[in-house]
């Protein structure tokens, strides 16, 4: 399959599954499509599973948001094969950094759906302790925590990990096309690929970055961004969860056998607004947008089922079921949020052990927060650290 950029350039891009849910049989992908028919039935009706409800989420989130019960909401509508396919090329070992769109990459790693919204609501700074799951707590700050990725990659070397494809860890982090212009994203590549740190970069582009158009952020493919750092790059169909999962497999068994980084990017649609914040008719047509709605991966991944028998009205009422349950459960849930954990755990894992400045810095905001603030937390500090700041 090629796509095409502002420039009508043909892009060579990774295609298993066709909008119409046809398998797609195209010369040098072999590989991949053999790593996609791997996938037993049970395995693509829980990626199915999976997508639906990471909507469900979306949507109930939205009508949250909407009733004034979240500040903030950044839905992912049409990105669910991206999220799902590459997710479930994970194993538990494996660290994730997300962004703060990746609502199907929580949904697969079993993240509570109350506790995924609470950043939104603004109950607690985060939402979830990242060491239960091996999931980082989503990050605003954008493209701040590929720093983060590549750093714990780099730590999971040095720890000695082993690099086995079976056995060894590998860490992923996401990010939209927007943060491939940030200095954070590409100074993270300079690390992992002089470092060779066992790092998957992972972009999802859905062509927006917020009002702006990938056709005003580069002129050429942003895959080749990760070729510019020496890294092995390719271009797939984002919303095709089976290339996506292929892909993803084979960068992250290539990390894990020490092979170094790897940047995939997903070519995708964001079908909604950048937030619940923006209004995007104001600088896209309803005709694009009609367009992307007839590549919707969701009915893409349905067709496929259908056409092998493995979606049958049994399976679909079953998940329709659970996506009432899910949304019940999050109306109540979120509306129950009282004020989140207390302010002073911001504190508890800044580091892996005890650290001076940091208890200092504790002890000046719980004397701030219980009234009687001493005269400067840098004295704190400095008299933590035996001498002037």
């Amino acid at each position: 399959m090629t796509t095409t950029n502002g420039s009508n350039e043909a892009i060579p891009t990774l295609q298993l599954l066709d909008p119409q849910g046809n398998r797609v049989t195209t010369r040098g992908t072999k590989g991949y499509r053999d790593r996609a028919a791997a996938l037993t039935a049970e395995d693509l009706r829980g990626m199915y599973r999976d997508m639906v409800l990471t909507r469900r989420f979306d949507d109930e989130a939205t009508s949250l948001q909407r009733q004034g019960e979240l500040a903030l909401f950044a839905p992912a509508r049409g990105q669910e094969a991206a999220q799902v396919g590459s997710a479930h090329a994970l194993r538990p070992q494996d660290y994730v950094f997300p962004s703060y769109r990746e609502h199907g990459v929580l949904q697969v790693r079993g993240l509570d759906p109350v506790d995924r919204l609470r950043f939104f609501r603004g109950s607690d700074h985060g939402g979830w302790n990242p060491n239960e799951s091996n999931t980082a707590v989503y990050t605003i700050v954008i493209g701040a925590h590929t720093l983060h990725a590549t750093g714990y990659a780099m730590g999971v070397q040095r720890d000695g990990t082993p690099h086995d494809k079976h056995d060894g860890t590998a860490v992923i982090t996401y990010f939209g096309d927007g943060a491939t212009s940030q200095g954070d994203v590409n100074e993270s590549m300079v690390f992992a690929a002089v470092n060779e740190a066992p790092v998957v970069f992972f972009l999802q582009n859905n062509q927006w970055a917020i009002s702006e158009p990938t056709t005003r952020q580069a002129k050429t493919p942003l895959y080749k961004r990760g070729e510019a750092f020496g890294l092995p790059s390719l271009r797939v169909d984002g919303n095709d969860v089976l290339a996506v999962y292929a892909a993803t497999q084979e960068a992250l068994e290539r990390a894990r056998l020490g092979k170094g980084p790897s940047f995939i990017e997903a070519f995708t649609y964001r079908m909604g607004a950048h937030t619940t914040s923006d209004d995007p008719t104001r600088y896209r047509t309803s005709d694009e947008e009609e367009q992307w709605r007839r590549r919707d991966p969701i009915d893409r991944l349905a067709a496929l089922l259908r056409a092998e028998n493995a979606l049958d009205e049994d399976f679909e009422a079953e998940i329709k079921a659970e996506g009432d349950e899910l949304g019940a459960a999050l109306r109540t849930g979120v509306r129950a949020l009282d004020g989140g954990s207390a302010v002073e755990s911001t504190f508890d894992d800044v580091y892996a052990t005890p650290h001076g400045v940091v208890a200092a810095e504790r002890a000046w905001y719980e004397a701030y927060d219980a009234g009687d603030p001493p005269a400067s937390q840098y004295a704190i500090a400095d008299s933590a650290q035996g001498g002037a700041r």
